[in-house]
């Protein structure tokens, strides 16, 4: 069973009827912003590793 264009397309109109469209681009800007600052905490936590994998050790 898989779902048509139509179907896709009611859906879409029911959730622009229950949420509106600046809601809607608001939750898009936050989940947005949340997926950026996820990256970024990714990308800083891989940059400590490999620095501190080149520190030497005193041992």
């Amino acid at each position: 069973m898989s779902i048509s264009i139509w179907q896709l397309l009611i859906i879409l109109a029911i959730v622009l009827l229950l949420f509106g469209t600046k809601r809607l681009k608001n939750m898009g800007g936050d989940v947005g912003g949340a997926i950026k600052n996820f990256k970024s905490a990714v990308k800083n936590e891989e940059a400590d590793k490999t620095t501190d994998s080149e520190e030497p050790k005193d041992k």
